[in-house]
């Protein structure tokens, strides 16, 4: 079982940066494929990156180059550093982590943070 606790959201300016964060707790989080997602009003909730145990990346095709996925093993933290924030950056971002014996899908869920980005 993996808990995760996300923080690191708020209000900013467009043009701003965030670094989120996601502290991840229970056995095993080094072999854990890690994601972020993100959830507008309104709209369902999309995928934005993961990072595998290796640190090998993906990112969303929506996704532009402003979003940064990193983990640290040793803290069992994965950030998502966003950069030029856009008011439609704007939404609830969730902090995920797959089951180590699967190969698809994210089992486990934080309760997300908000982030919103002011024009």
């Amino acid at each position: 079982q993996v808990q995760l606790v996300e923080s690191g959201g708020g209000e900013v300016q467009a043009g701003g940066s965030l670094r989120l964060s996601c502290a991840a707790s229970g056995s095993g989080f080094s072999r854990n494929v890690m994601g972020w997602y993100r959830q507008a009003l309104g709209k369902q909730r999309e995928l934005v990156a993961t990072i595998t145990s290796s640190g090998r990346t993906n990112y969303a095709d929506s996704v532009e180059a402003r979003f940064t996925i990193s983990r640290d093993n040793a803290k069992n933290s994965v950030y998502l550093q966003i950069y030029s924030l856009k008011p439609e950056d704007t939404a609830v971002y969730y902090c995920a982590a797959r089951r180590i014996d699967a190969l698809y899908g994210m089992h486990y869920w934080g309760k997300g943070t908000l982030v919103t980005v002011s024009s």
